[in-house]
């Protein structure tokens, strides 16, 4: 039990912590609230949270396909560890060229809420090698054991992570909205600070091997 609270909390947080920096996801979450009302904007949220579980699961079929095979573990955690690297640089370089300007929301055709969440969600490439890696890390940490419950588990955290962030952009984007190029480049930094922890331990249960 002990186990599984901890993937269910590490996992609700990196994807909280992720999906916290304003952009393409976040910011239509507050479009749709301010143009068809909070339920739409929550509705929104559902469909991106959707999608991210989907994208969660395909992460986890892929970490534990390739954990089968002893002869490519250390070329997973290789490969863990130019995912963190990159995201590591990404999400620093994000947030020093945040714009000094607010956001855009991105205009597109008229959709059911949901839907437009899936949709716009589906887009986003980074979620299932951000997940791959993170799911790597949980195995080599010793609480992802890919169980049923261990990956229902996974996949319903990083979707509720998800849908946490959407959540608050629903409700509170109007007392942020001052603040957003400031958070921004907090999340972005702190993200790039996370990548790079998890980097170093990677690294370092590489050498420890």
């Amino acid at each position: 039990m002990q186990q599984l609270l901890l993937l269910c909390v590490a996992t609700l947080s990196a994807a909280f912590v992720a999906s916290l920096p304003p952009g393409l996801l976040n910011m239509n979450a507050a479009k749709t609230s301010v143009e068809r009302g909070k339920k739409n904007g929550v509705t929104f949220g559902l469909g991106v949270g959707f999608m991210v579980m989907l994208q969660a699961y395909l992460a986890v079929r892929i970490s534990k396909f390739l954990s089968r095979n002893p002869e490519v573990i250390e070329m997973l955690m290789q490969a863990a560890l130019v995912i963190f690297g990159i995201l590591a640089v990404f999400f620093f370089i994000k947030g020093k060229k945040q714009p000094k300007d607010a956001m855009e929301f991105v205009g597109g055709k008229k959709r059911g809420s949901f839907s437009k969440g899936v949709f716009l969600a589906a887009l986003n490439l980074l979620t299932i090698p951000y997940y791959a890696g993170m799911n790597t890390f949980f195995h080599s940490q010793g609480f992802m054991n890919y169980t049923i419950m261990d990956e229902v588990i996974f996949i319903i955290s990083a979707g509720g992570g998800t849908f946490l962030a959407m959540y608050l952009y629903v409700f509170y984007f109007d007392k942020m909205e001052q603040k957003t190029n400031r958070f921004s480049k907090n999340a972005n930094y702190i993200l790039s600070g996370l990548m790079v922890v998890l980097f170093a331990l990677t690294l370092f249960k590489l050498f420890l091997n």
